[in-house]
């Protein structure tokens, strides 16, 4: 009889951390102890802390360790398991600002990561076994479709979604019901679903957590999503970097089907569905809808003009409804519990929840699930427990690429679609970086539009060279030779872009650029009139010296300086017996070994 379960979360983080081998240590050990029948082991999704991993949670208590090694594993079970005992060296210190119940050990939901959370896409992640498809059952799978085959026609199906305000989690925010009603008239042999799991922003790996952690909801939502516009068939897209997605994924279709969940005649309602893969080689413009088509088809991957919309004609030129993982993450719980229930969630035109990836410099990265309309403030200081080693927040950027920034003033900012719009942003996918002090904003807008121009498919002109010269401006500030006439020239180019890109990669791609010249101006302003960079970042606007007083004469420095640019001077500071270094700027190639190997915090920038 099992009376423990010990939860090994199964996610690309902790994987990547040792969790596999972790999970063949307590195979060893509890067998070892003669408790291979008493505890089960399972390994689950991502929990969602992963900046903590490896995690490993023991039920029925609860207990939530964390940065768990092999060598830990002996003792969670002779102390843990055998005797009862918590290893509290292991036991997550909770750091949010509300005590937890028991400050010896605190619980995975008693966290203050956990306890702001309203979790719906992600609410069997790091809870089942995502390769059985009987813990996905017990939790209520497969209801949902066994309700609108058994209980409800296709239009009412697309009537709960359009009355859930479920709208597109994948960045444009679109109604999900509007965007099957739209298809769901229009007649053909074949119709498809299609499941976009490209999901190409920096930082952003929520899709990607969904299929490792619920991959049978996603089926299951695109069985649903098929009866309701008439499609037999569906496509999941998913990049090929995802291997461990890819293969939970498969496996969990292979199990839908030998249980008759996917295939003809499903719950002997007469409504025939299946569904494959297709692996895409990793281009950030086939996260656009078309493009992403175009690559499932065997093309290159390039977007197509529209109108026609997928509606009416997309995949291998039929009617096609395209949906995100997390949009279709969605879509069991709404049918399973009514539209009232997801739309009581969120802002009055913003409804449900959204999960975030939280990265950058923030205490606690990973993922997050909340209600639409929570603010900004709420996610980084209450969730994300506030910005590390004393530093102050600076700005969120939010919609990776294709998004923008909110600086530190708007902190209080609810986030949902409109509101994020208002203040020139967008939601995106759900790509959420934290900045702190030490980040340059000019320095942040260059590096996400280094990567729209390595990422554009060059069809379009505006988008192929309009974002080439919009990077070159902005070279040309960062190396201190910008002109004040330079901002002129980029916001006009911006805009440019902007309305005459064919896709949305070319239409959102000046936005980083725009957000911040908004917002840090006076950033651009001091690298072009002062040629400083105010956050010490931007390499050739930089100075490197020595205070002279501070400095002992140890020669680390010069000794490290792959340049040779470091002397010895004939000064000695009072108090030291050798004379000071000097740093010669016209030869310094900026490298800061310098100040990495000084152990008296001597040598500065700025």
């Amino acid at each position: 009889m099992i009376r423990t379960h010990i939860m090994i979360c199964g996610g690309t983080g902790c994987t990547s951390s040792g969790s596999k081998k972790i999970q063949e240590k307590f195979i060893e050990s509890l067998k070892a102890n003669g408790l291979e029948d008493e505890v089960q082991l399972v390994q689950t999704g991502c929990f969602g802390l992963c900046a903590l991993g490896p995690v490993v949670i023991v039920y029925p208590d609860g207990t939530f360790y964390s940065r768990v090694s092999v060598e830990d594993v002996d003792e969670i079970v002779e102390q843990h398991i055998l005797k009862g005992h918590i290893v509290e060296r292991l036991v997550y210190s909770d750091t949010g600002k509300v005590a937890p119940i028991n400050p010896k050990y605190v619980k995975l939901n008693e966290t203050a990561f956990y306890r702001a959370q309203n979790r719906v896409a992600l609410r069997n992640c790091g809870v089942i076994d995502p390769e059985n498809i009987n813990e996905y059952i017990a939790r209520d799978g497969y209801q949902a479709l066994a309700k609108a085959l058994n209980t409800m026609t296709p239009d009412e199906v697309i009537q709960c979604v359009k009355d859930s305000g479920l709208r597109g989690r994948g960045g444009g925010g679109f109604p999900t019901g509007v965007k099957w009603a739209l298809c769901a008239p229009n007649k053909a042999r074949q119709k498809y679903v299609v499941c976009n799991a490209d999901e190409g922003d920096p930082g952003a790996f929520m899709d990607r957590s969904v299929l490792e952690g619920d991959p049978h909801s996603i089926i299951e939502a695109m069985a649903i999503a098929g009866y309701a516009i008439g499609a037999t068939k569906g496509y999941v897209y998913v990049r090929a970097e995802y291997p461990i997605a890819v293969n939970r994924l498969q496996i969990a279709i292979d199990q839908a089907r030998e249980l008759g969940l996917l295939g003809k005649n499903i719950f002997n309602s007469k409504f025939d569905f299946d569904m494959e893969i297709r692996l895409g080689a990793g281009a950030f413009v086939c996260g656009e809808e078309t493009a992403l088509m175009t690559s499932i088809e065997g093309n290159r991957g390039e977007p197509r003009p529209r109108p026609p919309y997928p509606a009416v004609k997309g995949l291998f030129n039929s009617p096609t409804v395209e949906n995100n993982v997390e949009t279709f993450a969605n879509i069991p719980q709404i049918i399973l519990n009514g539209a009232q229930w997801f739309a009581s969630m969120g802002t009055e035109k913003s409804k449900g929840t959204k999960v975030f990836a939280l990265g950058g410099n923030i205490t606690h990265t990973g993922l997050v699930e909340v209600p639409m309309g929570t603010t900004l403030r709420e996610i980084i200081e209450d969730i994300g427990g506030g910005i590390p080693n004393g530093k102050r927040f600076k700005a969120a950027q939010t919609g990776g690429p294709s998004g923008g920034c909110i600086p530190a003033a708007l902190i209080d900012t609810e986030i949902d679609y409109d509101n994020l719009t208002a203040i020139g942003c967008m939601m995106g996918s759900g790509g959420l970086i934290v900045m702190d002090e030490d980040t340059c904003m000019v320095d942040i807008a260059k590096f996400f539009l280094e990567f729209t121009v390595d990422e554009s498919c060059g069809k379009c002109t505006p988008c192929r060279v309009g974002t080439k010269r919009l990077l070159e401006i902005l070279n040309k500030i960062t190396d201190g030779n910008g002109t004040m006439e330079d901002l002129d020239r980029m916001e006009e180019l911006c805009n440019y872009i902007k309305a005459n890109s064919q896709c949305g990669l070319g239409q959102t791609a000046p936005n980083p650029v725009l957000a911040t010249l908004k917002f840090f101006k006076d950033e651009y302003i001091a690298h072009i009139q002062n040629k400083k960079c105010p956050a010490g970042v931007c390499k050739n606007l930089l100075t490197f010296t020595i205070d002279k007083d501070k400095c002992i004469g140890c020669g680390m420095c010069a000794r490290n300086c792959p340049a040779g640019t470091i002397y010895q001077t004939d000064y000695v500071a009072p108090g030291h017996k050798l004379s000071s270094y000097y740093i010669d700027p016209a030869k310094c190639i900026k490298c800061s070994a310098c100040m990495d190997n000084c152990k008296f915090k001597a040598i500065s920038k700025q």
